[in-house]
């Protein structure tokens, strides 16, 4: 077993193409399957009438998704300003009334609703 660096790096260099090459012919494979996977899943689809929703794929993992006809969660007002506008106190900015009235020298506690 007299063999120098460059013989050593030689059959590395070797054995690394020889590893590329497996590896493309993994993924060219995995490919191939993955092919014939997403077309057997599409007939059982159409043939089923599954949704997204049946399968439980709207949205991202571990998290449900609203329809988009859902309208957002409001937040039980906090303020009710002097002509009857609501507001719920932190998401967004402030409406134009709350602005005016701490512009003005209100404060908050003014218009908090009890």
């Amino acid at each position: 077993m007299a063999s120098t660096l460059a013989d050593i790096n030689s059959q590395i260099k070797k054995h690394d193409e020889q590893i590329a090459q497996l590896r493309k012919q993994a993924e060219d494979l995995r490919n191939h399957e993955r092919a014939g996977v997403i077309e057997e899943l599409r007939k059982k689809i159409a043939e089923f009438g599954l949704t997204a929703s049946d399968l439980k794929l709207t949205g991202r993992a571990g998290a449900v998704k609203r329809s988009a006809g859902a309208a957002p969660v409001k937040a039980a007002p906090k303020y009710r300003g002097p002509t009857g506008e609501t507001w719920s106190g932190g998401r967004g900015r402030k409406p134009r009334w709350v602005t005016e009235a701490l512009a003005a020298g209100k404060s908050l506690s003014d218009y908090e609703i009890k």
